[in-house]
């Protein structure tokens, strides 16, 4: 939600900017006004936006203080390490996993029993909040099992349960197994196989 709001904000900003300068410019609105004063205001504003537009622009990739706190609230114990040199997944890159998750004795999902893995693109929530938060740090041949806390999982409200997947209930703790079996477009063997493109 806080990636969502300086998005918006950031979009709000870039709006009002435009707008200013467009209309700042505008021949029918800058004719009736005096230009020695509207020539210096007008440059004290595109100097002082110009200076920050960068700031504002990076805002959303500069990473936020609760971030770092949510991913350490998520419990790691590394039940298989990939060999030293493996690659691991970028933002917005696809990577296939296999995982179970469950809460209690209840299964929640469970990939490892399916014959393909599961994608996914890393950081893009299509997975609880506790996994995205991981899956940056895995590199292809980890697998990891994360115990991850209600807030950064289902929540308050839990999930109803739907076709073939049960209810989770509010404030279920959720134990997630999870493998990274490969990452397209970084595995040595597919790059030789087809090429660099």
């Amino acid at each position: 939600t806080i990636q969502m709001l300086r998005t918006v904000l950031l979009h709000a900003v870039g709006l009002l900017l435009f707008t200013t300068v467009a209309l700042s410019f505008h021949p029918a609105l800058t004719s009736f006004r005096p230009q020695t004063s509207l020539s210096s205001s007008r440059r004290t504003f595109l100097q002082t936006s110009l200076k920050t537009l960068p700031v504002l622009a990076l805002s959303p990739l500069l990473p936020s203080p609760s971030l770092a706190a949510d991913v350490d609230r998520v419990k790691v114990t590394k039940t298989k390490t990939a060999p030293a040199g493996s690659p691991a997944p970028s933002i917005g890159e696809l990577a296939a996993i296999r995982f179970k998750a469950n809460f209690g004795e209840t299964v929640i999902d469970n990939i490892y029993d399916t014959p393909e893995p599961f994608y996914t693109r890393v950081g893009s929530g299509g997975l609880i909040r506790g996994v995205e938060l991981i899956l940056p740090q895995m590199c292809i041949g980890d697998r990891w099992v994360l115990t991850i806390p209600s807030d950064l999982a289902f929540g308050d409200k839990g999930r109803p349960a739907s076709a073939g997947k049960p209810r989770i209930p509010a404030g279920a703790e959720i134990v997630f197994d999870v493998e990274m079996v490969g990452l397209p477009g970084k595995e040595p063997e597919l790059i030789d196989l087809i090429g660099d493109v």
